[in-house]
Parts: structure tokens; sequence; C-alpha cells
């Protein structure tokens, strides 16, 4: 059930990659990137398949060399999520990999040389229809707006991005998102809602350079759901030093905190005290292994102790009151049955992989109310 007040997102321009709607109404949508060798198609294939079972909705794959392009191409054919080609500096590869079947190019056009490579660019995404995400981060701007402002601001990123935008847009081109990363939460909230009150575009939130998973997954849930909450945002990806798959279930989980999208097991989990009848953090942490493969939105609750968790578990479509030597489980609001609590963990295994579907409607209109 959602006691939070309802977000007003910023209405944006919607565009598509691939079958992917990005902005207006469309669901924000979640990425990430490749980090494997491009031209190791067997890897770079296997790992877009462990992100796409996580959820993701998108990927980008780096392509800097004209054999990553065919690569890409190879792999293109082999999985069934849009991709986003990452290219910097070459139009030529940019012309190439839209050719191999890109849905999307993330390339800066004012850093791909002459007006007239611009030109060529910008035709060739017309011609296949496929869309261009401008990628401006703070470490790397122009030098001359690194001389004028002396270091990175929002106003500067802002500058940099729209003089990408105003290429584009002279060029008649409208099929376009923008990020502004930055790796300081602060620099990338000012940048954001700077650029948010100047275009309709579609954008793409990010905190580049987060850091390793436990402080990068922080950093980003703050200036993600800072900009989230202000209804800026259409896609999102979390740039951690990590696996991919785990950039997309953090994203995910920023998401569903929000009450913006639901993506799986949503847990609700006591933190343990001396209370606890029962390994509250072991129960958990295997519940959440065992269950991360499941897509469909459910509340479950786990509460190691009778002070807080028949309160928790009515609000819940599955909850536990933690008891010793069995436990009371609740259904949809209402106390169902006892359980072992030594076997708690395989029980709820086992109700998830049983669960009929009216149940799980049930449950969706519950999440939503």
């Amino acid at each position: 059930m959602s006691t939070s007040a309802p977000i007003n997102r910023r209405l944006t321009k919607k565009i598509y990659v691939g079958d992917v709607a990005i902005g207006g109404d469309a669901p924000i949508s979640v990425q990430s990137m490749t980090n494997t060798d491009t031209c190791d198609v067997a890897a770079t294939v296997a790992q877009i398949e462990r992100c796409v079972e996580a959820g993701a909705d998108l990927m980008r794959v780096s392509t800097p060399t004209m054999d990553t392009v065919k690569a890409f191409g190879e792999i293109r054919k082999l999985v069934s999520v849009p991709l986003i080609a990452d290219v910097h500096f070459d139009h030529k590869i940019a012309l190439a990999v839209a050719e191999a079947g890109a849905d999307c190019l993330r390339i800066n056009p004012g850093n791909i040389g002459s007006d007239a490579k611009v030109r060529e660019v910008v035709a060739c995404a017309k011609h296949y229809n496929i869309p261009i995400r401008i990628g401006v981060n703070a470490g790397s701007l122009e030098k001359d707006i690194q001389r004028k402002y002396t270091e990175p601001t929002g106003e500067a990123m802002l500058e940099s991005a729209m003089r990408h935008i105003d290429i584009l847009e002279r060029l008649n081109f409208d099929q376009y998102k923008v990020s502004v990363k930055a790796s300081n939460v602060f620099l990338t909230l000012d940048a954001y809602r700077l650029i948010s009150a100047q275009i309709d575009n579609p954008l793409h939130l990010g905190v580049t350079e987060a850091g390793v998973y436990r402080t990068g997954a922080v950093k980003s849930a703050i200036a993600l759901g800072g900009l989230l909450l202000d209804g800026i945002g259409d896609t999102i990806r979390i740039s951690l030093a990590a696996e991919p798959e785990e950039e997309i279930k953090i994203g995910f989980d920023i998401l569903k905190s929000l009450n913006i999208r639901s993506n799986g097991v949503n847990f609700i989990a006591c933190p343990s005290c001396s209370r606890q009848e029962f390994d509250v953090i072991r129960v958990m942490t295997a519940l959440e292994s065992r269950l991360e493969d499941i897509r469909e939105p459910m509340n479950l609750s786990v509460i190691g102790c009778k002070v807080n968790g028949p309160g928790e578990a009515k609000e819940a479509d599955i909850g536990i009151v933690g008891a010793a030597p069995r436990s009371l489980v609740y259904r949809m609001g209402e106390k169902s049955h006892l359980i072992d609590t030594d076997n708690l963990v395989d029980e709820i295994e086992a109700w998830y992989a049983h669960m009929p579907k009216i149940w799980l409607k049930n449950a969706r209109m519950r999440l939503s109310a």
C-alpha cells in the first residue's frame, strides 16, 4: 500500500530506443553498460543476458574501433534488448555502428569534427530512425568552458550540453536525450535541475564514476532520489565499480523505494536486535538470494519479534511475525497460519514458486492502491 504523496513527473518529449519508450508517460527505464571486451561476443552477450534477467530495459556497449563495430553487429542479432552504441570522436564509427543495428548513438556532436561530419552522422541517425544521447561529464568539459568557469559547475555543464543541443537543433534533429553527470552529488543535482528548466527532451540520470558498490549505491540513491522526487528523469543508470547486473538491481531498488516502478520483491525487514526470535539477517540474506529472479511486484515483511511484526505484516502481501519455535504468517493483511521458524526460507520460496496468478494480481492492486 502506498502512503506517499504522488510525484509530479516533468512531462518530456517521448522518443524511442528500439521498442522502449523514453520520456513522456513511459515508465522510467533502467539501463547499464557492458564491461567485457566487445570483441568477445560470447562474453558480452552473456553479460547482457544477466542484466536482462535482472530487469534491464536497455544496454550500452562500447564501440571504440571498427573491429568492435563488427562484433556489435553480431551481438545485436543475439540479444533482444535495445542496444546503445557508445561512440567517441570518430564519426565513421558512428555511421558504421548505426548500419550494424544500433538502437541509439551515445555521441556528442560537438566532439566529432567538422560540420560536414556532424551533418553526416545526423543524416544517418535520421535514416535509421535512431536517437542520439548527448552525454556531458563534469570531468571532460570543453577547454574553453573550463577556462571560463575555472572549475566544473552546474552552469558550465549546462553550457556544454546546450552547445551540443544547438548543433542538433540547427540540423532539425529532435530525437535526442541528454545527461549531465558528475561524480559529486551536489553538482549532479545542480546540473540536472538547470537543464530540466531549459529543455523538454528526455533526461538520462546518473552519478558518473560513483565508486565501489556500497558508496556508489548510496551516492546514486541520494542524487537520483532527489531528482526523481522533483519529477526529473526518464531513464537511469547507476555507475558502479561492480558487475553491471548489480547496477540494474540498485536502479530498481531506488525506483521501488519511491513507489515509481516495481520489479520483484520489496523486502521489509527489521534490523534485528536482542528481541529477535530467529536469525533475521541470515534469513533475509537467503531470501534475497533465492527470490532475486522473481519479477512480479510483491511486498514481503519479515520481522523478528512481536513488537512491530503484526503492524508491518498487515500492510504486506506476505508478512512473518517471528517467534520460536513457530512464526505467524499473514497473507494480504490477514492472519493465515503458523510456520516452523527453522523452515522459514524454504517455505517462503515454495510459496512464491507456486503462487496463483489471481493472488499476484491482487498483490499488484495492493501495491498501487
